[in-house]
C-alpha cells in the first residue's frame, strides 16, 4: 500500500533513530566493559569477567552490524544507495578513523584472533553475493532488436577498458613488487570496464524506471560487460599466477567443461529435483543450496579461477520456476546483502588506510585521471553508440551515466587485484575512491539529465532483488526512451 507524504517524511527520521539507538547501546556496553577490565587491571586483580576470543567475536559482530546499518540509512537519507554508507561505515570502522583516532580500542574491539573468524563471515558473503549476482544475469533475456543493446553493452565494457590500459601503462609504479606488467595494465582496464549490476537493479527500482527501454537496455549492458569481466578477470588471475600455457590450457578446457555441467544437465536435474516440491519448509533446499555453492565455489578456486566464479555459475544454473527453490534463493540472498556484506566491508576497511597513504600530487593527479576516463569512458562510450543507433540525446546519456555506477562490485574486484599481489595499496585506495564517487554520483547526474530519483524507501536492500526479475529488450527508438 503506497505511504503518504506525511508517512514518507516521518519514516527516514524513525529510521534514523532506530538505528542510532543500536550504535549507542553497542558503545554502552563495550564502555562497560573497557572500564570493568581497567579497574579490575588498576586493583590488580585478575579478571573474570574479561572477554576471550568467542566474546570479542561476538562483540565486533554487534558493532559490525549496528555501525553499517546506521551507515546505510544515513546513505538512504541522502538519497544514495544503501551500500556507499555500508562501505564507508566498514572504512571507518579500519584504521582510516577508528583506528587512528584510537588504535587501543580498535585493537581490543577487533583482536586478530577475531579477525580471522569474521573474515569467514565476509568470505561467506561474498560467494552469496555472486551467487545473487548470477541470479539476476540468467533473468536477462533479449527480444527484438538484438543489435542495439549488443552494441551498447560492448561499448560500456570496451571503451573503458581501453582507456583503463592506456593509462595502466603510465601507473607501472602502482604495481606489486614482481608481477607481469601486462598483468597489471590488463587489470586496472577490467576493473574500470566493471558496472556494479545489483546496485544499478536497486537504483532503477528505485527511481521507477525498471521497465523503461533505459533501465532496460543499462540491465543488459551492465549483465554482458560484468559477466566478461569476470570471465577476463580470471584470466588475468591465472596469467598474473604465473601459470604456464600447458597449464592456463587445461585449467581453461575444465572451466568450459563445469560450465557446460551446469547450465546443462545439472540445471536440467535441479528443475526436476524431485524432493523441492515435497520440502515444505525448504530447509532441505536451502541446504543443497549452500552446499552447491560452497562446493562449487571450491571447485573453481581448485582449477585457478576465483572461487566467486563458482557461485556466480551456480546463481545462473538455479532454477527459477520452482516456487521452492526460488524462496530458498531469496532467503539466502536476502541474508547475504543485510547480515554478512557488512563484514566484507569491515574486513576491506581493515586492509585500506586512507589516512596513511602519502596523498601528494603524484597521487592526486591519479585519482583525478582515473575518474575521469571512468567517468568518460562509461557516459560517453555507451551514450554515443545509443546515439548513433537510433536514441534520443538525453535518454542515450542518461544511459551512460546509468552504467557509471560501479559500487560494490569493484570494490570486489580490486580487492581481489589486492589480495592476488598485482597492485599495491595506493592503487587500492585510488580505485576505492573512483568506485564510492562514480556510484554516489549517478543520482545528481540523472537529475540534470531530466529523471529525478523518488526517495529511497528504507527498507530497500542493496543487492539483488528478492523478487524474481526478467528483462526483456525491445527495440528502443529516439522517442521510446524519454519517461513520461
Amino acid at each position: 500500500m503506497p505511504r503518504s507524504d506525511d508517512e514518507k517524511k516521518q519514516r527516514p527520521w524513525g529510521a534514523l533513530l532506530v538505528g542510532g539507538v543500536l550504535p549507542l547501546a553497542v558503545i554502552g556496553v563495550i564502555a562497560a566493559v573497557v572500564w570493568g577490565d581497567e579497574a579490575e587491571g588498576a586493583s590488580g586483580k585478575t579478571s573474570s569477567h574479561g572477554l576471550d576470543v568467542s566474546g570479542h567475536f561476538l562483540l565486533a559482530t554487534a558493532v559490525i552490524l549496528a555501525v553499517a546499518r546506521l551507515g546505510g540509512l544515513l546513505a538512504e537519507w541522502l538519497r544514495q544507495p544503501r551500500v556507499i554508507g555500508e562501505i564507508c561505515a566498514g572504512l571507518a570502522l579500519g584504521p582510516s578513523l577508528f583506528g587512528r583516532f584510537a588504535p587501543d580500542a580498535a585493537e581490543w574491539l577487533f583482536p586478530h584472533s577475531a579477525q580471522q573468524l569474521l573474515n569467514g563471515l565476509a568470505q561467506l558473503g561474498l560467494v552469496l553475493f555472486m551467487f545473487g549476482v548470477g541470479r539476476e544475469l540468467s533473468g536477462m533475456r533479449l527480444r527484438g532488436a538484438a543489435a542495439q543493446p549488443l552494441l551498447i553493452s560492448q561499448a560500456s565494457m570496451l571503451v573503458p577498458f581501453a582507456m583503463g590500459t592506456a593509462a595502466a601503462v603510465l601507473l607501472l609504479g602502482y604495481a606489486k613488487e614482481g608481477v607481469h606488467p601486462l598483468a597489471f595494465v590488463l587489470f586496472v582496464g577490467c576493473a574500470l570496464s566493471i558496472t556494479a549490476f545489483p546496485v544499478l537493479a536497486r537504483i532503477l527500482t528505485d527511481l521507477g524506471i525498471m521497465r523503461t527501454p533505459v533501465g532496460r537496455l543499462s540491465l543488459f549492458a551492465s549483465a554482458v560487460g560484468d559477466g566478461g569481466s569476470w570471465l577476463f578477470l580470471a584470466a588475468i588471475l591465472a596469467g598474473a599466477h604465473g601459470s604456464s600455457p600447458a597449464g592456463l590450457l587445461l585449467n581453461g578446457l575444465a572451466a568450459i567443461v563445469i560450465t557446460v555441467l551446469y547450465l546443462g544437465p545439472l540445471r536440467r536435474l535441479l528443475v526436476k529435483w524431485p524432493t523441492m516440491e515435497k520440502d515444505r519448509d525448504g530447509s532441505n533446499t536451502m541446504v543443497l543450496l549452500v552446499v552447491l555453492i560452497a562446493g562449487t565455489a571450491a571447485l573453481t578456486a581448485s582449477i585457478g579461477l576465483h572461487q566467486l566464479i563458482g557461485a556466480l555459475l551456480v546463481g545462473v544454473a538455479w532454477p527459477k520456476g520452482n516456487r521452492t527453490a526460488v524462496v530458498a534463493a531469496e532467503r539466502l540472498v536476502s541474508t547475504a546483502a543485510s547480515v554478512l556484506l557488512p563484514f566484507f566491508f569491515f574486513g576491506f576497511g581493515l586492509t585500506l588506510d586512507l589516512g596513511a597513504l602519502e596523498w601528494g600530487a603524484s597521487s592526486l593527479l591519479t585519482l583525478a585521471g582515473l575518474l575521469a576516463l571512468a567517468i568518460i569512458g562509461k557516459v560517453l562510450g555507451p551514450g554515443l553508440v545509443a546515439r548513433m543507433t537510433g536514441m534520443a540525446w538525453r535518454p542515450a546519456f542518461t544511459l551512460g551515466v546509468l552504467l557509471n555506477a560501479r559500487g560494490l562490485t569493484e570494490l570486489v574486484v580490486i580487492q581481489i587485484g589486492y589480495q592476488a599481489g598485482i597492485i599495491d595499496q595506493r592503487l587500492l585506495a585510488i580505485l576505492t575512491l573512483v568506485a564510492l564517487i562514480t556510484t554516489a554520483m549517478t543520482s545528481p547526474l540523472l537529475s540534470l539529465f531530466g529523471l529525478k530519483p523518488d526517495p529511497v524507501p528504507s527498507d530497500a536492500k542493496d543487492g539483488p532483488e528478492a523478487s524474481e526479475r526478467t528483462t526483456e529488450l525491445e527495440p528502443a527508438g529516439s522517442g521510446s526512451t524519454e519517461r513520461s
